[in-house]
C-alpha cells in the first residue's frame, strides 16, 4: 500500500482529478439532458452547460471546495474500509454543501443545481473507492508490532513474526532486568525504509522497546502499522482487550500465538504458530446489515412505544417519588463504559453491587413490579441502541461494580467484552441471570461463537415472543 509523503501526494492528486472528472461529466450536455429528463425533483430545471471561464470556475471552485473537505483522509490513517468509505462520503458532502452555498447566494461562477447534484453524487461514489484502493496491499509484507507484558511470550514469539518488526510495547518494569529482544534472522528485524532506522531505535539484529502500552495508539498511527502481535500473560484482561480496541480502531489486524490463543478469540481455520484474532466476527456486508437492522428497530421502537412510554411516566410518578429514568454505568465492547437508562422500577436508595431476584427485593415498587415482568422498563434502551452504544443483540452489559463480583465466580467472564453489549440475547431468552455467572456465561460465550444476522433475528423473534407471554400473564391476573 501507498504510505508517507507519497500516500499524500496520491491522494491529492487523486481528488483533483476525480472532480475534475465529475464536473466535467455532469456538465456535458448528454447527461444533463438525462438528469434533468429522467429524475424526479430535477426534470423541471432546464439542461445548463457552462462553457469557457464559468466552466474554468466552477472547476477551480469545485476542486477547492471538496479537496479541502477531504483534508483529515489525507494523512496516512490505519482505518476499516468500512470507516474509510462513511468518513469519506460525508467530507463529500461537507464539500457539496459548501459549493452550494454559493447558489444560494447566487454568485456568479455558482455551479447550477443539477450538475452539483451530478457531481456530488460522483464523486461520493469514487472518492471513497479511491482512498481505499491505494490503501490496498501492494506485496509489502507490511510492519508488525509485538505488544504484551509477558516478556518471556515476546522472545517466543519474535522470531516467527514472518514480517518485518518494527518492535516492542510493553509495561517498563518487565525489561529492569533484561536486555532487548534478539530475534532470529527470519523473524525480521528491520523497520523499513519509509519508517527509518531511529524512529525504531534499533541496533543490528536486536529489536527494541518502544514504549509502553500507552502509546500504542500514537505507534500505529506513526509508523502506519499492518498487524499486532499480542503477548499477554491473559487474554481476558483490561489490557488485552484495550490492544484489541485499539487495533479494532484503526483496521489494524491482531494475532496471537497459538499455545495462548481461545476459541472465542481466533479464527477455527486458521494454521500455523500465529492465528489471527477476530476482531470483527462479521462480515463487513453483515456487519453494516446489523448496524442497519439495529437503527431501524430501535427507531421504529421508539415512535411505536411513544404513547406507552408517556403512560409508563405518569405512572411511575404517581406510584413512588423520584425520578421517571434511572441512570447506571454499565461495561461496554472492549472494556469501556457507557451510561444506560431504563424506567425506574426501586425506590430510590444507595444500591448493593450483589446480584438478587426480584422476589428478594423488598425496594422494588408495584409499578415496578409489573415492569420488570413484562420487561417494559428496558423500552429507554432503544435510545443507547440508536446512538450505537449498543446493539439489540448481544451479551446483556453489566453494572461496572457487579462485574468484580461476577469475574470472581466467573473468572474468564471478560471475555464477554470482545462484542457491543445487547438489549437481548442468548442468555436473556434461555432466562440466565447475574445470579448464575457461570451458566451466563456459556450462553454468551456461545452466541459469540455462532453470531450472524440470521442467529440475531431468530433471538429477537424468540425475546419478542417471551415478552408477549409476560405481558399476557399480567393482564390475566
Amino acid at each position: 500500500m501507498v504510505t508517507g509523503w507519497r500516500y499524500r501526494a496520491v491522494s491529492v492528486l487523486g481528488v483533483v482529478v476525480l472532480t475534475v472528472g465529475a464536473v466535467t461529466v455532469a456538465n456535458h450536455r448528454l447527461s444533463q439532458s438525462l438528469f434533468t429528463t429522467y429524475v424526479p425533483l430535477f426534470n423541471r430545471l432546464d439542461v445548463t452547460v457552462l462553457s469557457g471561464e464559468s466552466l474554468y470556475w466552477a472547476l477551480a471552485l469545485s476542486v477547492l471546495a471538496v479537496a479541502g473537505s477531504l483534508v483529515p483522509l489525507y494523512k496516512p490513517h490505519p482505518r476499516r474500509i468500512l470507516d474509510t468509505v462513511f468518513l469519506a462520503q460525508k467530507r463529500v458532502l461537507i464539500g457539496g454543501l459548501a459549493l452550494a452555498t454559493l447558489g444560494y447566494f447566487e454568485w456568479s461562477y455558482r455551479l447550477p443545481r443539477a450538475t452539483l447534484v451530478m457531481a456530488v453524487g460522483l464523486l461520493a461514489i469514487t472518492i471513497p473507492a479511491w482512498f481505499v484502493w491505494i490503501r490496498r496491499p501492494t506485496g509489502d509484507p507490511g510492519r508488525t508490532l509485538v505488544v504484551g507484558d509477558d516478556r518471556e511470550q515476546i522472545e517466543r514469539i519474535a522470531p516467527e513474526v514472518g514480517t518485518p518488526l518494527l518492535g516492542y510495547l510493553c509495561p517498563s518494569i518487565a525489561d529492569v532486568d533484561r536486555g532487548p529482544v534478539e530475534p532470529a534472522a527470519d523473524g525480521g528485524t528491520t523497520a523499513g525504509d519509509d519508517v527509518g532506522e531511529t524512529a525504531a531505535t534499533r541496533d543490528e539484529g536486536v529489536l527494541h522497546r518502544l514504549g509502553g502500552l500507552s502509546r500504542l495508539r500514537d505507534v500505529l498511527v506513526k509508523y502506519d502499522v499492518d498487524t499486532v502481535v499480542l503477548a499477554f500473560r491473559r487474554a481476558d484482561r483490561a489490557e488485552f482487550f484495550g490492544a484489541l480496541e485499539a487495533c479494532h480502531e484503526h483496521g489494524v489486524d491482531a494475532k496471537v500465538h497459538r499455545e495462548y490463543a481461545d476459541n472465542v478469540l481466533v479464527s477455527a481455520d486458521d494454521v500455523g504458530e500465529l492465528v489471527d484474532v477476530d476482531l470483527e466476527p462479521w462480515d463487513p456486508i453483515d456487519h453494516l446489515f446489523k448496524r442497519v437492522f439495529d437503527v431501524t428497530f430501535a427507531a421504529v421502537g421508539l415512535v411505536a412505544l411513544a404513547p406507552l412510554v408517556l403512560a409508563i411516566a405518569v405512572a411511575i410518578k404517581l406510584d413512588s417519588p423520584g425520578p421517571v429514568l434511572y441512570g447506571q454505568e454499565r461495561t461496554a465492547g472492549f472494556g469501556g463504559t457507557f451510561r444506560v437508562y431504563k424506567f425506574r422500577t426501586m425506590v430510590p436508595e444507595d444500591e448493593s453491587a450483589v446480584p438478587t431476584d426480584d422476589e428478594e427485593n423488598d425496594r422494588i415498587t408495584r409499578v415496578g413490579h409489573t415492569l420488570r415482568r413484562t420487561h417494559l422498563d428496558e423500552i429507554p434502551q432503544l435510545w443507547s441502541i440508536l446512538a450505537g452504544r449498543m446493539s439489540v443483540v448481544g451479551p446483556r452489559a453489566a453494572w461496572v461494580d457487579e462485574e468484580q463480583l461476577l469475574e470472581c465466580d466467573a473468572p474468564t467472564w471478560r471475555k464477554r467484552w470482545f462484542v457491543k453489549p445487547g438489549l437481548t440475547g442468548l442468555a436473556q431468552i434461555n432466562d440466565a441471570k447475574s445470579t448464575d455467572p457461570d451458566a451466563k456465561l456459556r450462553y454468551d460465550l456461545e452466541y459469540i461463537r455462532r453470531q450472524s444476522l440470521w442467529f440475531d433475528l431468530q433471538i429477537v423473534i424468540r425475546q419478542l415472543w417471551l415478552v408477549l407471554e409476560d405481558v399476557y400473564r399480567v393482564l390475566r391476573g
